[in-house]
């Protein structure tokens, strides 16, 4: 039995899978923001309260916990960096929990585990090298390698949000400024948040992403003209990681990955700028939608 917990800023998901990726037992609570030894013990109650329901005994053998959070754990000092969850932010997070849980645990980005998650048993499954990008509030990726997390050296693989929109246009330098302290970073560009304010300033108004999708499905041609925008720039960016990695698969998760007008029109915005004479590199949406993370966190545990 494998127990994947999914620390958001909001709630925590929790799932308990068996050997086949089969759920035993959910369950979802809030976070305590702002509270880290609340925040410790939520989890605490909530891998106890999985494991009850999950219909069978742990005496004689604990299930393994992953946790999937945002940020990483630093491998210099073992504290937590970069976790838009503040109240983790320098703290012995990955001591702590395994003292409160009295067992080992396996910690990795949120966007690590949505990339292991779909290539264990999701839309990346039996590929050598699956990218997983998550396209929502925020933007970030994840790279796994045989059904593994790749971390990297720093614990920073896949950050892909913070680089610069790649082959920026005339119109678009220095580009929004990001809340990391640059300007132009692909996050401000392709995140929900970041497609509502290029909208407002093309066309003024103030409309959020869902409401800038509508219009478009709606006909209206400032909208259009905006997803368009979209595309072409999410386009480049993917292509941008494609020339460094040559994924086998690449698996695309959050809110907006659930637009179908832009999945569709995805691989023809990619390929004219992958260093390659084809093109061929399936690009999918999740298989497991917003149960990829929580799952993915499970599957930390995959040594087989």
């Amino acid at each position: 039995m494998r127990i994947g917990i999914d620390l958001g800023g909001t709630k925590i998901a929790g799932i308990v899978i068996d050997e086949n990726g089969a759920s035993r037992a959910e369950g979802r609570i809030a976070t305590p923001r702002d509270d880290y030894d609340g925040t410790l013990g939520a989890i605490a109650g909530l891998v106890a309260d999985l494991e009850a329901r999950a219909g069978r005994g742990f005496s004689d053998q604990q299930a393994s916990v992953g946790i999937g959070m945002p940020g990483a754990i630093a491998p210099a000092t073992r504290l937590v960096k970069n976790a838009n969850s503040i109240w983790l932010n320098g703290r012995p997070f990955a001591v702590d929990l395994e003292r409160v849980l009295g067992r080992p645990v396996r910690i990795e980005n949120d966007a690590n585990c949505l990339a292991v998650s779909e290539a264990v048993d999701g839309a990346g499954a039996g590929a050598h090298l699956v990218w997983a990008v998550i396209l929502g509030t925020g933007v970030g990726s994840g790279i796994a390698i045989d059904g593994r997390a790749l971390s990297g050296r720093s614990r920073i693989a896949g950050e892909w949000g913070h680089n610069p929109l790649p082959n920026p246009r005339d119109d678009e330098r220095p580009g929004p400024a990001c809340y990391c302290g640059r300007t132009g970073c692909i996050e401000t560009w392709l995140s929900g948040p970041g497609l509502g304010a290029d909208h407002a300033r093309r066309h003024g108004g103030s409309l959020a992403a869902e409401a800038v999708v509508s219009a478009m499905r709606a006909g209206d041609p400032a909208a259009l003209k905006t997803l368009a925008r979209y595309v072409d720039r999410l386009g480049r960016s993917l292509a941008h990681v494609v020339n460094l990695i040559d994924p086998d698969a690449i698996v695309i998760g959050g809110g907006l990955s659930r637009i179908p007008e832009v999945m569709e029109a995805l691989p023809m915005a990619t390929a004219p700028h992958v260093f390659t004479d084809a093109f061929d590199t399936p690009i999918r949406p999740s298989l497991h939608g917003d149960a990829s993370g929580v799952r993915g966190a499970a599957w930390l545990w995959n040594d087989g």
